[in-house]
């Protein structure tokens, strides 16, 4: 068997590993988003406790590894309280991908919101809305223009960061990688696993520069 019919054979192995990559990465980092809209308002909200807390909360999840985090929450938590045991790797995998999105998507909503020019809280001040009207209605629709290149920056690091997930035995590409090289000790497995990486990095970096260039700032 030549070089490329093994690499071939190898194929559907790996494209099942893409799933769980492309699963991971698009369930944290959309539930991310959603957890980090509320921190991003809780750190810039003038009630202390709720801005202690989502601080804390950014501090710890960008302050410490994603690796650690993963360990902790699927190995550690079970041995520190039975009842929190994750049998679910994908689970595990999402909680601890999703909270540390969260964290990272809520500095850059946080920024994106504190761009918008201030002139806009005194006109919807001035036309009687409220804080959360001028929120919702005003700042955040204006935000989101600008959250999109962050935001895929974001979303490519945790497609590339969903490797880790293989430490938890999460077939991933780079577990499935991993379990072809153990049983057919070929290190060419690696060439195809790092194209099909390539390949999906290159079709998010299409759809995230799509949607810029459509939402443009400047438009």
């Amino acid at each position: 068997m030549t070089n490329l019919q093994k690499m071939i054979t190898w194929i559907p192995s790996l494209l099942g590993g893409a799933r769980i990559t492309i699963l991971v990465t698009i369930t944290a980092v959309s539930a991310g988003l959603v957890g980090s809209l509320f921190l991003a308002l809780g750190k810039m909200s003038k009630v202390k406790a709720v801005n202690g807390f989502c601080t804390a909360y950014i501090f710890f999840f960008r302050g410490t590894p994603l690796l650690m985090q993963l360990y902790f929450i699927y190995y550690a938590l079970p041995m520190m309280a039975p009842w929190l045991t994750i049998n679910s790797r994908f689970l595990a995998a999402f909680i601890a991908f999703g909270l540390n999105s969260a964290a990272y998507c809520a500095e850059i909503i946080r920024a994106a919101i504190q761009s918008i020019d201030k002139g806009q809280f005194e006109a919807s001040r001035a036309l009687g809305m409220s804080y959360a009207q001028t929120m919702r209605l005003v700042v955040i629709p204006q935000s989101i223009r600008r959250l999109i290149p962050p935001v895929g920056n974001e979303f490519i690091m945790v497609l590339k960061d969903a490797s880790l997930v293989s430490i938890i035995a999460l077939v991933d590409i780079t577990k499935a990688t991993r379990n072809i090289e153990g049983s057919t000790r070929s290190a060419l497995v690696y060439i195809p696993a790092m194209v099909l990486y390539l390949i999906i990095t290159a079709v998010f970096t299409f759809v995230f520069h799509k949607l810029e260039k459509k939402y443009s700032v400047y438009e």
